[in-house]
């Protein structure tokens, strides 16, 4: 009878004697333990509703493109229109569109046609400077009054703030260069200060209407008479012919206004090299009556007569020389600044 043989797990071959591989490679790793989920998430798998991508035909794409397109604005680039404006109340031109130059303009255009504020600050400090008030209560041709003041250009504090931003406004609207320092130490200002009623309170405040500088000079030179500058006689500018020196050569000043002056220095003691009236307040006499105290009060003890050449003006401009015309009756002469 054969011998039954029962086969144990002892008798298996070794399979780790056969490898080649180092036993460490052959350890099996640690489970990974298996995270409980929660109810939550085991509610949402449940009750989640199957994702079904609803159908969008083609027109319901379109009509909804176009309500959300924004309206489009039409742009023209034209290299033909300019950006500089000139403005017809105070001549200044500026670039339109730039903030800084529009801010500008809007600024010296309100100092151009209205003046500058002259506040209780400047009345209490112009004590302190020694600012001197010379004609009181003048009344004008349209019923206005006001007063004329006058103290040196290097005064400071508010005063001199103040004087700083009328010079640059005045030297802007005549298209001139600033005052040089030497010549503002010869100088004095005067100003016309008109009262202005206010509608909030009984008392009027003061307005800066007019201002006239005053500077100290040796020569200057006559202007030529009309009627003399249309004389066939006198030889046009640039003739080299000098066998026929009939009448000297005038320089023209402005050929626009027809302002022609004799080229022979003069002796004279005042210039104006800056005159400035406020736009809304011209042709109410404030221009001759700044310059008629600053002729009676520039020189102490000793006034000036413009009939006798006695003051000039640096080169004027239109309007300029219509008032050293009528206020000087033809006797005020040009020098160069």
């Amino acid at each position: 009878m054969a011998t039954k043989v029962k086969k144990t797990y002892g008798m298996r071959p070794n399979l780790m004697a056969r490898s080649s591989s180092p036993p460490s490679e052959l350890a099996p790793s640690p489970p990974t333990p298996k995270r409980k989920r929660t109810l939550v998430d085991q509610l949402s798998f449940h009750n989640a509703p199957s994702a079904k991508k609803p159908r969008v035909s083609a027109k319901q794409t379109l009509v909804k493109d176009k309500g959300k397109q924004k309206q489009l604005t039409q742009l023209h680039f034209s290299l033909e229109t300019s950006v500089l404006r000139t403005c017809t109340l105070c001549d200044l031109t500026y670039t339109k569109g730039a903030p800084d130059d529009e801010s500008l303009h809007r600024s010296h255009c309100a100092r151009v046609q209205r003046g500058l504020e002259w506040g209780k600050e400047e009345e209490r400090e112009s004590v302190k400077a020694k600012v001197e008030e010379l004609v009181s209560d003048i009344r004008l041709k349209n019923g206005a009054r006001g007063r004329i003041i006058c103290f040196r250009p290097d005064i400071g504090g508010k005063i001199g703030a103040k004087l700083n931003t009328l010079l640059e406004t005045i030297n802007l609207t005549l298209s001139a260069p600033a005052l040089s320092p030497s010549a503002l130490q010869t100088s004095k200002v005067y100003l016309f200060l008109l009262a202005v009623p206010s509608k909030t309170s009984s008392s009027s405040r003061e307005k800066i209407v007019g201002c006239a500088v005053a500077q100290r000079i040796n020569t200057a030179m006559a202007i030529a008479p009309a009627d003399v500058i249309a004389s066939p006689a006198i030889a046009p500018r640039g003739d080299t012919n000098d066998s026929e020196p009939t009448q000297p050569r005038f320089i023209p000043v402005d050929e626009a206004t027809n302002l022609y002056v004799d080229p022979r220095p003069l002796p004279t003691p005042m210039g104006i090299p800056r005159l400035f009236v406020s736009s809304s307040h011209r042709r109410i006499g404030i221009a001759s009556r700044l310059l008629t105290t600053a002729a009676h009060n520039f020189i102490l003890g000793c006034p000036l007569d413009p009939r006798k050449g006695e003051v000039a003006f640096s080169q004027p401009t239109g309007a300029g020389k219509a008032v050293l015309e009528k206020w000087g009756k033809g006797g005020v002469r040009i020098y160069e600044e």
